[in-house]
Formats: C-alpha cells, structure tokens, sequence
C-alpha cells in the first residue's frame, strides 16, 4: 500500500502530545501524571502511586507495556507484562528489569488508571477526529475496546474486542442523561485535543484519541494517537461510521482504514 500521498502531519511521542495538552488549562485535569522513564522518577512515582505504566513513548501497538502495581499487604512492586508476573521488593532491581525490557527505547511512566468495567471487562474508548483540507475538526466515530478480564491493557492487537459505544452503555445499565453527558464530554474535550494539537503541529488531518473511565466516573485521555489511527474493524461491525471516517480520510489522501 502506497503511503506517498498521505497528507496528515503527526506529533512524535506521547511525552510531547502530554507536554502539549497539559498547557491547556481545559484539558489537564484529564490527563494521568507522565514523566520520562528514569531511575529518579521510576524511585518517584513508585512511592506515589499504587498504579503505573511503563510503555514506550513511540508507537507500540500495546506492545512492551508494562503494568506496577504495588501489593498493600507486602509493599512488594508487582510488575506484569503480556504473558508474565515478577515481584521486586527493591526500586533498583525493578529499574534494572524494566532498562533490559526496553531495550534502550526511550520510555515514559504514566499514573495508571482503575478502569470502569463492563461485564467484568476493562474497556476504553477510541474516539476518531478527522478534517478535510481548510475544513473543521469533526469527531467522525466513537467506539470501545474491551479487553479480556485478566490482561493489562486493551488493545485490540492484544486480545481486545471492538464493540460499539452504546452498546457498552446499555449493558453499564447507564440512563439517557448519563449516556447523554459522557457522549458531550468525549465530543467537547476530544474537539479542544484536536485543536490544542493543531495549534503545535500544522498540517494535521486526524487522530485517534483514547479515552477511560474510571471507577468513579472520571473521564481520562489515555493517549492520542496522531499517524494513520486505525479503523478497520468498523467495517464490520459499523459500515455507517467506517464509511464516514474512510470519507474524510480520502480527502487527505489516505486510501486504507489500517
């Protein structure tokens, strides 16, 4: 699949798009603490949190994340990834595991959230914003990830299911008001993401953000993914908003949905 005619322009690492956001009075009070992955703030973060995530600040497809999460009755740090457990009762060990895992890839520690669940399933949700050329910013879909019960994150190239939105909240037994408020909210603050990014970033045609809820009812960006989101799965189990998504994404070049 030929790239040459894309015409969307991107923001490198999650650290910057967080720098970005984060200066937007609007947006950062949704916003998980981050800071760059080192031995001080590793040290830091560990005594403040009882949840983090270590994962790259580039791309990752949930690939190399890893889940801290510390055990109240041993004060041990339980360090989870895909496929596998360790425990570490020293910070220094811990950040020797984690500088190995990495294989020398810059990596950011990111204040993990308790997601809210849906039919016991952690789940987040993807909203698209897209632009044609000299148009406006338009949330073109919205749809959820829901990840298997016992996995660390819910990528879809992890296990993860795509289901639509209103879906999950009919089975969160969720009123008209609520579903109505949590729609208003993804609409308006995914809009003030898109234009605080485009006002860094010129040239900018769409981006995937990626919201949760908590436990509480909390709404937190995740993570903006800001070249050649993926929407594929739509066209199954959305024609409508696949094809309304693909509309735009053809009008700056882009010629496939994965």
């Amino acid at each position: 699949m030929s790239k040459k005619n894309y015409n969307s322009k991107r923001i490198k690492g999650k650290l910057r798009v967080y720098h970005y956001l984060i200066s937007n009075k609007n947006l950062k009070s949704h916003l998980p603490y981050s800071v760059p992955f080192s031995k001080e703030t590793l040290e830091r973060t560990t005594s403040q949190y009882n949840l983090l995530y270590v994962k790259p600040n580039q791309g990752s497809h949930g690939k190399r994340i890893v889940q801290l999460k510390k055990d109240p009755k041993s004060g041990k740090i339980i360090a989870r990834k895909t496929y596998s457990r360790k425990s570490f009762k020293k910070v220094s060990e811990l950040y020797t595991y984690l500088e190995n895992y990495s294989k020398k890839r810059r990596m950011l520690i990111q204040k993990g959230i308790e997601l809210e669940k849906v039919n016991g399933k952690p789940y987040d949700i993807r909203v698209m914003v897209q632009r044609k050329p000299s148009g406006k910013w338009v949330c073109t879909g919205m749809f959820t990830k829901v990840g298997l019960p016992k996995k660390i994150i819910t990528n879809y190239y992890q296990g993860g299911k795509i289901l639509l939105l209103d879906q999950v909240f009919k089975d969160l037994n969720l009123t008209d008001k609520q579903k109505k408020s949590r729609y208003h909210q993804l609409s308006t603050i995914s809009l003030e993401v898109a234009g605080t990014l485009s006002s860094y970033q010129k040239g900018m045609h769409e981006m995937g953000i990626d919201f949760a809820f908590d436990k509480i009812g909390r709404l937190w960006i995740i993570e903006v993914n800001t070249r050649r989101p993926q929407f594929h799965p739509l066209k199954k189990i959305s024609p409508s908003m696949y094809q309304r998504m693909m509309s735009f994404a053809k009008s700056y070049g882009r010629k496939s949905a994965s």
